[in-house]
């Protein structure tokens, strides 16, 4: 698993990054929790999410916030750092444009600037978001969300209490024939503490079940 850096818009950015050398590999960007509370690409189910799609057979990257690790850059609460995951996703489909898919999935903090993400980007396939901090942050920008994805939280997330979560999923409208699926794991923590193998096979399922579907 190769050490890359990319330009990101305030400097280069640190990253992993797992090729398949299969020619029409999809690909996947994994984003990670928040910079200022010990988030970096290295988080523990950061690397797991980053794992399971290099399982599945996924052209796979995972990269520093700027100002975390070695990528430059300070903090920009929220707003540079959507810069910088768009980056990733630029980097990454370049060494691979003739992917079939592209999906993007992040943790906490970096589920929020995934989702986000679905308004900027009409090429992504899909996207998982999990433990969403679906109080803290402002998720209005979902108008309608325009890409069928998986959210995964847990019952006992003490940081993002689980009817937050649920509140957002009633909320959020739809394209049509966009389809977010939820999976709600009992016990789990905000980071799935002692459930991470329950995560990961959930996660692995939604993958074998969605990944090549014809429709968005």
């Amino acid at each position: 698993m190769p050490d890359v850096n990319f330009q990101g818009p305030a400097g280069r950015l640190e990253a992993k990054y797992f090729n398949q050398n299969k020619p029409g590999s999809p690909i996947a960007v994994v984003l990670h929790p928040h910079p200022l509370h010990g988030g970096t690409m290295n988080n523990k189910l950061t690397y797991r999410v980053f794992e399971t799609f290099v399982r599945m057979g996924f052209n796979v990257l995972r990269f520093n916030f700027r100002g975390v690790g070695n990528s430059e850059g300070t903090f920009d609460n929220g707003i540079g750092e959507l810069s910088d995951a768009a980056a990733a996703l630029d980097w990454l489909h370049a060494q691979h444009p003739h992917t079939p898919e592209i999906w993007l999935a992040g943790f906490s903090f970096g589920s929020w600037i995934t989702m986000q993400m679905l308004m900027r980007r009409p090429d992504l396939k899909r996207f998982v978001s999990i433990a969403p901090p679906a109080g803290l942050y402002d998720f209005g920008f979902l108008s309608p969300c325009p890409t069928s994805g998986l959210v995964i939280y847990g019952t006992a997330d003490e940081i993002t209490p689980p009817h937050d979560t649920e509140a957002l999923l009633k909320r959020t409208v739809r394209q049509k024939g966009i389809t977010l699926s939820a999976a709600k794991i009992r016990g789990a923590d905000h980071f799935f503490t002692n459930h991470m193998d329950e995560l990961t096979a959930t996660l692995t399922a939604y993958i074998k079940q969605e990944y090549g579907k014809n429709k968005r």
